[in-house]
């Protein structure tokens, strides 16, 4: 779809909306943006949604589980139960 590549034509992809009636459609478009956030017929803020980019933009992310995750250090502790 030729829309769909003009979205995707640019170094950045922090955020991006699709509008539609039809929500199937409007899901499918929404799949194949390549962006941190893609909103869908305006909705409310969720605090609870990641928040960050693509590409330029930035790959980091606030909000939600995964921004939680940027402030955690994980180990791996193998042979535990020798």
């Amino acid at each position: 779809m030729k829309a769909i590549e003009i979205a995707n034509d640019t170094v950045y992809g922090l955020g991006a909306h699709v509008q539609g009636r039809d929500m199937d459609p409007v899901r499918a478009v929404a799949k194949q943006i390549w962006s941190g956030q893609v909103h869908l017929n305006y909705p409310d803020w969720d605090p609870n949604a990641p928040f960050g980019g693509y590409k330029r933009s930035g790959n980091g992310r606030e909000y939600g589980l995964e921004g939680m995750e940027e402030y955690l250090e994980t180990k791996a502790v193998l042979g535990f139960y020798r």
